[in-house]
């Protein structure tokens, strides 16, 4: 594998912390972006460790799902990152047990419509999937409620297994 060491700054990571969740995660996520060039693919793929990529799947879910919903995240071609990939097993693993089952949730209702979800549309026909998959919504606003609280159980992990996502430097 040609993984390669992320490395990030003490300093920012002190700074990160400081801010808040947001932004000591967003000092992992910003490097990851950085070394893959924001582009999830065969050749990037193997740039991150699974533990990095869960980070930053998590990074493009909360992005896209806040703004837009499950059909934005999978029409914005996130879909298999996030439920072809053990993403709900390592949420669990990070002890974010109940977004985990949301997200297998969704996962069945991709599985069950992954061709007509992932299919090139246009604008009124991307809108009209948002009527047509309205079984998302409970979902979406499930992952509402409990988003801030995901993301401090994702921080708090992230923060007790620090050399997992990033090799520190002074």
């Amino acid at each position: 594998m040609d993984e390669c060491k992320i490395k990030v700054k003490d300093d920012a990571l002190r700074r990160g912390a400081e801010a808040g969740m947001d932004e000591f995660l967003k000092v992992f996520v910003d490097k990851y972006l950085e070394v893959t060039g924001g582009v999830i693919n065969a050749e990037t793929m193997p740039l991150l460790n699974g533990y990095q990529h869960t980070l930053l799947g998590y990074h493009f879910f909360r992005e896209e799902v806040l703004e837009g919903g499950f059909v934005q995240l999978i029409q914005n071609g996130y879909g298999p990152y996030i439920f072809d990939n053990p993403f709900a097993k390592a949420m669990r693993l990070f002890g974010a047990k109940e977004f985990s089952k949301l997200i297998y949730d969704a996962k069945k209702i991709y599985d069950a419509h992954r061709k007509d979800l992932e299919k090139e549309c246009s604008d009124d026909e991307f809108m009209a999937m948002y009527e047509q998959y309205e079984e998302f919504d409970d979902l979406e606003e499930a992952y509402m409620d409990m988003e801030e609280k995901v993301t401090a159980q994702i921080a708090e992990y992230v923060d007790e297994h620090l050399d997992q996502f990033a090799e520190v430097e002074q």
